[in-house]
């Protein structure tokens, strides 16, 4: 299926490499609009696929669309394309902008969908909720996109901003645990370059052994602990400066600037 994307910025270009990572589609199948030249040719020349100035070459050659621009620009887009997205596919991966105000302005079948850049190596964490013109299998085909570059659930439009918080952001909130983990290394005597592979391969393989375990995170975490040992220690600490609490607030903070952008 011929795939194109208006913007091809960090999230949709993350999608855009996973997509020909993971071989769901070769560069012909990709069409992507990006308006600065040198990004444009360096698009083009890392990936392959056709790169063009032009939103309406996007929309003429693309059988399902990714609105992939920021914000601020998705309802100006579909303004400037109006009629030309009649009964089109379009799925938006911006936040804050609600199924709602794009159907209003253009005759097309919106879905939403909220991702995020580990997409890039077929590890993403999406999550789907379909516009009210959107057929079974319209949401079946979105749904095998990014099943193709990741996980992905589908949700009610309410909780996207939790998505969004969540997994959208959540890869800030998570490489600044990494980045503290490596800094507690160094600090601890561990040269730079050891501390922070050390803290991303503990990272990874705790993450991938919570992906496949049945064993809740806490279950996993008593497996470690030792009754006064080192990751005791280690815990009451985190617990007296409130580390958990912080990332609890990173994505209630994170989820209220979505509702903000989205107008309540």
């Amino acid at each position: 299926m011929p795939l194109g994307f208006i913007g091809a910025g960090k999230l949709a270009g993350s999608v855009i490499r996973g997509l020909l990572r993971v071989k769901f589609c070769e560069p012909p199948d990709i069409i992507a609009s990006q308006p600065i030249d040198d990004l444009r040719a360096a698009l083009h020349e890392e990936t392959g696929i056709r790169v063009t100035v032009g939103n309406d070459e996007v929309v003429d050659s693309a059988e399902i669309i990714f609105l992939g621009v920021k914000p601020t620009f998705v309802l100006p887009v579909i303004t400037e394309l109006g009629a030309s997205l009649e009964g089109k596919l379009v799925v938006s991966l911006a936040a804050g902008i609600r199924l709602a105000r794009m159907e209003a302005i253009a005759n097309a079948r919106f879905l939403r969908v909220m991702t995020n850049i580990p997409s890039a190596i077929g590890r993403g964490a999406s999550a789907l909720t379909a516009g009210s013109r959107t057929s079974d299998e319209d949401v079946a085909r979105v749904l095998q996109i990014f099943r193709a570059v990741g996980a992905v659930v589908r949700i009610e439009e309410a909780q996207i901003d939790a998505v969004t918080a969540l997994a959208g952001s959540g890869p800030a909130f998570v490489y600044t645990v990494i980045e503290a983990l490596a800094a507690g290394g160094v600090k601890a005597g561990l040269p730079p370059d050891i501390a922070l592979t050390l803290a991303t391969q503990t990272v990874l393989g705790a993450s991938q052994l919570a992906a496949e375990s049945d064993a809740s995170p806490d279950e996993l975490r008593r497996m470690v602990i030792t009754p006064g040992g080192t990751t005791a220690a280690g815990l009451a600490a985190m617990d007296r400066l409130g580390t958990s609490s912080g990332l609890i607030a990173a994505v209630e903070a994170a989820t209220a600037r979505g509702r903000e952008m989205a107008g309540g």
